[in-house]
């Protein structure tokens, strides 16, 4: 795990500060118009509460993804969904994956299908902040939020450099970035080019020949510009093309000697046994394929957005962009090739009334097409394609109402055509076809100078559509795929925080709980083809934590946090893989001299399995059963880094310090069912042991 920094230090005096007071222009003397409306507040956005990972949070933890950064944030998971492919979802306020949306600089960029592969390939260079939002319609432009939104941030260069990070290390670890910026003579213009490479080998804790966390290899390149065309108006544009391949399943150089001559050894048939002795914790002796999963995707984002100030009183952002996710993978013989592509346009205006009133209101348009095609399936006679057409168009509005200095409210309303229409020849007509009104309160109470409370109430939505990756029913591919979808998924969610903050020390404590209508769920019909269907029942969550950072001295700084999450038995029965109940985590940063040590200890609580449908074996013959208990577990993560000069830095560090697994210390993810059918999801603790390291920065 990566080095755990929940970002207690600024959770407070988010509670506590404008806008203003989070973004600002270091060294150009010359603000442009989107730093004076921000600053003015002109451009103000909710009052929501909102967690910050800094960049410095970044590089501490030494995340080469956003699933690496933002894995032990507060109220955050991000779960392993496949031993295999390693498939990553991001849960916030214990919600699932695909409740969560991803913004880039406040725009929607993921597609259905890249929350499941694109996670692990977000580059995490360049990104100049996260922004974390809990809970259902956390953002304007975001109602599918179920559970929250995770905005990136793109650095705001304030100064002309060159920034470099090299690092090495087991397990095939490779980190090589570089981050360039420009900035104009008169600073109108401002330039940032971002490049990253990045690898890690598969992972096999029990030496079986089979891996249980994948080979990831990602490489990206991003280009951000941004120019005052004049003293009313700037324009923002966003280029980024990413790459990212996935290999998992049988050993490069064990138990399998390429990529290449595993997928092609399909032709080899399949063997008499897949291990030795029919046992999952014995040598696999299986053909590669039989148990391989490789994934490649490529990524092309492009955004424009244009900023312009009508009056002193009025202004307007205008934005579009371009999604292309195209995705080509082989599952154990079965081939899946999808691209999904989005267009998205949005105009939102901000209006300050009055010293009271804050307006903020427009409109918003996603169209997204997603195609499949598998050859191995099209012949299957219950195969039902998850091609799909998606279409919204929202209109909204939100009154920002301040009517003392100690308290503050905001109330928003959206309305939302949707279209959700899987496009198979077998499912004819539109399958969700809805006008949904989704509104939103948040309010802010200063009790005095150190104590803020916090109350939101949301309404979200979400159409589920892409679900041949999501709950990996593609292990029963043989069978086919039915889908019986009519409803989207319709959420309640109401969060209360309570902020304490003085000089040395901040505490937030809170507390969230979601309902959940039409819940989506991957189950099976009486001949055990594959299902997606909605659960009948109503499913809840309630999430409590608590956080605190104390600054012990000037150099020595501790954080701590404490999570709970509690699933009624209708959400629990959704779940493919058991979610973490309970977490706590203590973490120091401490400064000596140029030295600087970061360390981290995070525990999780032990889980009853057979709450979440677990049930399997380690051999064919069903003789030895899987535990059905996840024990508790703890895993340390620490950095050193040596300021050798203001501009070079050199680093060393380990995360999973103490190597704790669990196919090694837990037992293996590989399973057989009781009819003898293997699978790979049997996750119940950390996939990946110690990966140390080390590197260097340079700044010029």
């Amino acid at each position: 795990m990566a080095l755990l920094f929940p970002t207690l230090a600024v959770i407070a005096s988010t509670a506590s500060a404008p806008i203003s007071e989070q973004q600002e222009v270091e060294t150009i003397e010359v603000k442009g118009v989107r730093s004076r409306l921000i600053e003015s507040g002109a451009l103000k956005d909710d009052i929501s509460k909102t967690e910050l990972l800094s960049e410095d949070y970044i590089k501490n933890t030494q995340s080469s993804s956003l699933a690496d950064a933002i894995k032990n944030a507060i109220g955050i998971r991000v779960s392993n969904e496949c031993a295999m492919c390693g498939a990553k979802r991001i849960m916030i306020n214990g919600l699932k994956g695909e409740h969560t949306n991803v913004l880039v600089d406040g725009i929607p960029m993921h597609t259905m299908i890249s929350g499941f592969y694109g996670m692990d390939s977000v580059a995490a260079a360049g990104i100049g902040r996260i922004e974390i939002a809990r809970g259902a319609g956390a953002s304007l432009t975001a109602p599918e939020a179920i559970g929250g939104t995770v905005n990136l941030v793109t650095s705001d260069p304030s100064e002309e450099k060159v920034e470099l990070d090299i690092a090495a290390g087991s397990n095939g670890y490779r980190l090589v970035s570089g981050m360039a910026t420009g900035i104009s003579e008169d600073g109108r213009t401002k330039a940032i080019l971002i490049g990253q490479y990045d690898n890690k080998d598969q992972f096999d804790g029990d030496k079986n020949g089979v891996s249980e966390n994948p080979a990831l290899t990602n490489q990206s390149l991003t280009l951000s510009l941004s120019h005052d065309i004049d003293y009313l108006n700037n324009i923002r544009i966003r280029l980024n093309q990413t790459q990212s391949e996935v290999f998992g399943g049988p050993v490069l150089g064990d138990t399998a000697t390429s990529i290449s001559a595993t997928l092609a050894s399909v032709n080899l048939g399949e063997a008499d046994s897949l291990f030795e002795g029919n046992d999952v914790r014995n040598r696999y002796v299986g053909n590669a394929w039989e148990t391989a999963e490789w994934v490649k995707t490529d990524r092309e984002e492009a955004s424009i957005s244009w900023l312009h100030e009508i009056s002193s009183r009025l202004n307007v952002t205008s934005s579009l962009a371009y999604v292309d996710h195209t995705q080509d993978s082989f599952y154990e013989s079965t081939d899946y090739y999808a691209e999904d592509t989005m267009f998205y346009t949005s105009v939102r205006f901000n209006y300050d009334l009055n010293d009271k009133h804050l307006l903020t209101f427009g409109f918003d348009q996603r169209k997204e097409e997603m195609r499949s095609a598998s050859a191995a399936l099209e012949g299957t006679e219950n195969y039902v394609s998850d091609s799909f057409d998606y279409d919204t168009t929202g209109l909204y509005i939100q009154d920002t109402w301040l009517p003392s200095d100690y308290f503050e409210a905001s109330a928003a309303i959206r309305l939302d055509q949707i279209k959700a229409d899987f496009v198979d020849a077998s499912k004819p007509g539109v399958e969700i076809d809805k006008t949904i009104i989704s509104p939103r309160v948040d309010m802010r109470y200063f009790h005095n100078e150190t104590l803020t409370s916090r109350l939101s109430f949301g309404q979200g939505y979400r159409a589920p559509l892409s679900f041949f990756e999501s709950d990996h029913g593609i292990l029963d591919s043989g069978k086919g795929f039915l889908v019986e979808v009519n409803q989207p998924e319709r959420s309640k969610s109401a969060t209360y925080s309570l902020s304490y903050e003085e000089e040395t020390l901040t505490v937030t404590a809170s507390a969230a709980h979601t309902k959940v209508d039409h819940l989506a769920t991957l189950s099976e019909n009486d001949e055990g083809t594959p299902l997606l269907t909605q659960l009948t029942e109503t499913a809840a969550v309630t999430a409590i934590d608590i956080s605190a950072n104390y600054q012990v001295t000037d150099d020595l700084t501790i954080y701590a946090i404490a999570e709970q999450y509690h699933y009624d038995d209708s959400f629990k029965a959704s779940f493919g893989i058991a979610p973490i109940e309970k977490r706590a985590s203590i973490s120091s940063d401490l400064h000596f001299k140029s030295w600087e040590i970061i360390s981290s200890a995070t525990w999780v609580a032990s889980r009853d399995l057979t709450e979440y449908g677990y049930e399997g074996y380690n051999d064919t013959q069903a003789q030895f059963a899987k535990p059905t208990t996840a024990e508790s577990y703890i895993t340390v993560d620490m950095k050193v880094s040596k300021a050798m000069s203001e501009t070079f830095t050199l680093y060393f560090g380990a995360s999973n310090l103490f190597d704790y697994n669990q196919a090694e210390d837990m037992g293996s993810p590989l399973m057989f069912d009781a009819e003898g059918g293997y699978d790979v999801v049997y996750i119940h603790g950390p996939l990946r042991g110690r990966m140390a390291y080390a590197g260097l920065t340079y700044e010029f």
